[in-house]
């Protein structure tokens, strides 16, 4: 059985929460074993803030890059099936023959760090709808709501509560769900080896 896909607690754990929605996204509850969940939240919420103030700027790069890490060992050594990859720089850009989206096809998710206005924010990318991307934002809000751009979608609480259009997320400026610049930019895809479609199964990709 799958898990309800959860709201962050604080300000600031975005992080462990989208990480944590990525096991309940792509496991069945019962498969997710309490390691993960455990070492996840020991890595995150590892950022301080201008005042010095431990947690409250959140999850760093570095934190989801050991994570990923952690995972692929986890599941070589548990035989668990798990597979991540992070991708920087020019190779995170949304379109439908980028690596995201392709990774998006084959059943995966990918956490990616945006901006929410003018603070970077995590969230989780669950699948692709024509010209829009599906994501669950774990901080519930009404502000970037355009019903054009951006809409809010209610009724999928295990897959999605937004969808963005792709060329919202390519944006170099700050912005809502734009990942801004591309320097700076970082995406972590994950997969359940156990479920993913491979091409040569049955996705069908657009050209």
């Amino acid at each position: 059985m799958k898990n309800l896909l959860n709201f962050q607690t604080s300000e600031y754990d975005c992080g462990p929460t989208t990480l944590i929605n990525a096991f309940r996204y792509l496991f069945e509850r019962e498969d997710i074993l309490p390691e993960i969940i455990k070492t996840i939240y020991l890595y995150t919420l590892d950022e301080y803030n201008a005042e010095g103030e431990y947690g409250k700027s959140g999850t760093s790069r570095m934190a989801m890059q050991f994570l990923s890490n952690w995972f692929n060992h986890f599941g070589k050594t548990k035989n668990f099936p798990v597979y991540t990859e992070i991708l920087f720089g020019d190779a995170v850009r949304i379109s439908y023959n980028s690596k995201i989206v392709e990774c998006l096809l084959q059943g995966g998710a990918a956490i990616a760090r945006v901006w929410l206005g003018n603070c970077e924010h995590y969230i989780l990318l669950t699948n692709v709808d024509n010209e829009y991307i599906c994501l669950f934002d774990p901080y519930e809000w009404e502000k970037p709501i355009d019903g054009i751009n951006i809409l809010k979608k209610e009724g999928y609480p295990k897959d999605y509560n937004r969808k963005v259009k792709m060329e919202v997320f390519n944006n170099e400026e700050d912005g809502y769900y734009t990942l801004g610049p591309t320097e700076k930019r970082e995406i972590m895809l994950l997969f359940n080896t156990n479920t993913r479609r491979t091409p040569d199964k049955s996705i069908e990709y657009f050209i």
